[in-house]
C-alpha cells in the first residue's frame, strides 16, 4: 500500500493540473513520456489511469487531488463535475485547517508574550518594594504546586499564576514614603497601605483577561478568622487560591531578609505558621504546606 509520495508541482500530470489550474487526465499511464518520479511506482502498483485536480481556494494552490485506477476508466461529465466539486471542498477544508493552526499559533505566542510581560511586572514590583530577589517567582511556584495537589482544575491554574505574579500590583497606588519607610508605620499609614488590595481590584477588574486572576491580589490579606482586610472575609468565604497564596507569601516573607529585619530561621517561621493555623491561615492549607516545606528542607 502506498502511504505517501512526493513530487515537485512543476513536473508530471499533477504539476500540469496545479500550474494550469484545471483537471488533467491520462487514460493510459504506460503511454506517458514523462520523467515524473512517481511513475515507476504507479506502474508497479498496476495503475492504468490518473485524474489530477488542483486544490484551489482564494486563487491559491493548496495541493493536488490525484485519483488512480487499476482498470480502464473513462468517466462522463457528471463524475468529472463531482471530482472537481470534491476538490473544491477539500481545498476549503485544508484552508480552514491552515487558518485555525495559524490562529492557534498566534494565540499561543500572544499568551506567552502576555505572561512574560506579567513576569516583568512582578519583578518590577519586587524591586520597588525592596522584596528579595526572586520572591514573586518563588511564591508562584509553590502556590501552583499546592493548588494542583488540592484539586484545583488545570484550566484555573493559569489564572492563579497570573494572580500570584500580580499579588501586590495594588501597591502601585501607595506612595514611596509609606511603602519604603524603614521604621514603624503610623495608624494613618497603615490605613493607606491596607488599601492596596482594593487598588488591585480597581486596576485589574477592567482588564477582562485578568479578571479571573483577581482572587489573589484582592483577597490575599484576608484571614481565616475574619480579622483580615479589605472585606473581613472569613473561612471558606475567602477564595481557595488566596488561602493557599497567603501561607506561601508569609513563609517567603518571614524567611527572607528585609531592610528592617533579618530573615527568620525555618524553625521559627514554621512554628509561627503552625500557631496561626485556624487564625490567619486555613488549617487544611497549613497542613499541606508544612508537609511540602518539611520535605523540601530535608532535601537541602
Amino acid at each position: 500500500m502506498i502511504e505517501s509520495y512526493q513530487l515537485r508541482l512543476v513536473k508530471g500530470l499533477s504539476g500540469q493540473a496545479a500550474m494550469g489550474h484545471h483537471l488533467v487526465q491520462a487514460l493510459n499511464l504506460s503511454e506517458l513520456e514523462d520523467d515524473t518520479a512517481y511513475l515507476p511506482l504507479m506502474h508497479e502498483e498496476g495503475f492504468i489511469s490518473i485524474y489530477s485536480v488542483p486544490l484551489i481556494v482564494k486563487g491559491q494552490i493548496r495541493g493536488v487531488l490525484d485519483v488512480f485506477n487499476r482498470s480502464a476508466f473513462n468517466p462522463g461529465g457528471d463524475w468529472i463535475n463531482f471530482l472537481e466539486t470534491l476538490a473544491g471542498q477539500a481545498a476549503i477544508a485544508i484552508d480552514n485547517i491552515t487558518l485555525l493552526e495559524n490562529l492557534q499559533r498566534s494565540n499561543i505566542e500572544l499568551t506567552l508574550a502576555y505572561d512574560t510581560t506579567l513576569e516583568g511586572w512582578g519583578r518590577a514590583l519586587d524591586l520597588r518594594d525592596h522584596e528579595t530577589e526572586g520572591h514573586t517567582l518563588r511564591v508562584v511556584d509553590m502556590t501552583l504546586r499546592m493548588a494542583q495537589i488540592l484539586g484545583i482544575p488545570d484550566d484555573e491554574l493559569a489564572h492563579i499564576r497570573r494572580g500570584a505574579l500580580l499579588h501586590d500590583i495594588g501597591k502601585m497606588g501607595i506612595s514611596d514614603t509609606i511603602l519604603l519607610k524603614p521604621g514603624p508605620l503610623t495608624k494613618e499609614e497603615w490605613v493607606s497601605i491596607r488599601k492596596h488590595p482594593t487598588y488591585a481590584y480597581e486596576l485589574l477588574h477592567h482588564i477582562m483577561h485578568l479578571r479571573p486572576a483577581l482572587n489573589i491580589p484582592f483577597c490575599h490579606h484576608e484571614k481565616w478568622d475574619g480579622s483580615g482586610y479589605p472585606r473581613g472575609l472569613k473561612g471558606e468565604e475567602i477564595p481557595l487560591p488566596a488561602r493557599i497564596f497567603t501561607v506561601v507569601d508569609v513563609w517567603d516573607a518571614l524567611t527572607s531578609d528585609r531592610p528592617y529585619r533579618k530573615a527568620w530561621s525555618a524553625k521559627k517561621a514554621l512554628k509561627y505558621i503552625q500557631e496561626q493555623s485556624g487564625k490567619h491561615f486555613d488549617p487544611q492549607v497549613v497542613e499541606l504546606f508544612l508537609k511540602l516545606i518539611k520535605n523540601e528542607l530535608i532535601k537541602r
